[in-house]
């Protein structure tokens, strides 16, 4: 075809420009591919410093792997090695950093974290829900028994006592202990009051007690015995081992001092001493016919604090023989 005609469509202008662009992109590659062999060259030397000084290595070691390496190449390397131009380096401290890398490794953490914050919620509920709730209640019910119940209740024990004793005594020791045990519960001492309250009650119980106070006589039991006080050898102790029946004959348990050791306890049986009199005479009864016919040693009435005794009696008891 005659050139004019490939003029007169333009084809010629169109494979011109087509050349030219090729050629460019080429001439791009070309620099591309060498910035890519020049950050292999600085990487290389990064992992071996010793090869920036020795560029004949370095142009060997590329060689070796069927690549030639021009000096221009060889110098930008090293020169870029030098520079630290594709080094990587550590970003510097703040608190940006640290919560870059907090978030990075949120993975890591974040899960503990969820734990905690949810046993702090929870511990942070019961405390202020349940826990403080719970004890405020405490506190309050206390004051008010302190204020209110225990007082009200020392009203009603002496009360009682007044109303039921048969003896001014009665009254009096009810009166003390209440007046002690509401001084108490005023300075918020509710072991005071507590002990104030123990000891009306016991009282109160003393007074509406009734039995008989009868000797031992059962087979196996011991109705008596005799000892030796170690302070005085020269004398000897008799007792009568006796017990407290009810008018149902339920047999009571009470508080018996026992003299040898001063302490209290509340026993059955005990050994009440008498003289010498009493006791042989006891022992006469029960030697006649292995029973004893007048048992009775006294009677507790209601009302009334003590025993009548209607035998003879020193005073002392014990707890053990």
């Amino acid at each position: 075809m005659p050139e004019k005609s490939l003029d007169r469509f333009g084809l010629t202008e169109r494979i011109v420009n087509a050349t030219d662009e090729m050629s460019a992109a080429a001439e791009d590659a070309a620099p591309f591919s060498e910035m890519m062999l020049i950050m292999d060259l600085a990487d290389t030397i990064e992992h071996d410093p010793t090869l920036a000084d020795d560029p004949t290595r370095l142009r060997a070691a590329y060689a070796s792997e069927g690549l030639a390496v021009s000096d221009n190449l060889l110098a930008a390397g090293i020169e870029a090695f030098r520079q630290r131009r594709f080094a990587h380096i550590q970003p510097p401290g703040g608190a940006a950093v640290t919560l870059a890398r907090l978030y990075v490794g949120r993975r890591r953490w974040l899960p503990a974290v969820r734990a905690l914050t949810l046993m702090f919620l929870i511990s942070f509920g019961g405390y202020f829900f349940v826990y403080k709730p719970f004890r405020d209640g405490q506190m309050e019910t206390a004051r008010i028994e302190l204020a209110q119940t225990m007082p009200a209740q020392m009203d009603a024990l002496y009360s009682a006592i007044f109303d039921e004793t048969k003896v001014q005594q009665a009254a009096n020791d009810a009166g003390a202990l209440r007046d002690r045990g509401k001084a108490a519960a005023q300075k918020g001492d509710r072991a005071g009051a507590e002990a104030a309250i123990a000891a009306m009650t016991a009282l109160r119980d003393t007074l509406r007690a009734e039995y008989q106070l009868t000797i031992v006589d059962r087979p196996g039991a011991k109705w008596g015995f005799w000892s030796i006080p170690q302070d005085n050898t020269d004398e000897t102790n008799y007792y009568l081992v006796v017990e407290a029946r009810t008018p149902e004959a339920k047999v009571l348990s009470l508080p018996i001092r026992n003299e040898p050791t001063g302490k209290v306890e509340t026993v059955a049986i005990w050994g009440i001493r008498v003289p010498e009199a009493v006791y042989r005479s006891v022992e006469a009864d029960k030697s006649s016919d292995g029973i004893i016919q007048r048992p009775l040693v006294g009677v507790k009435q209601f009302g009334f604090l003590d025993v009548d005794f209607v035998v003879q009696v020193l005073g002392g008891t014990v707890t053990r023989w």
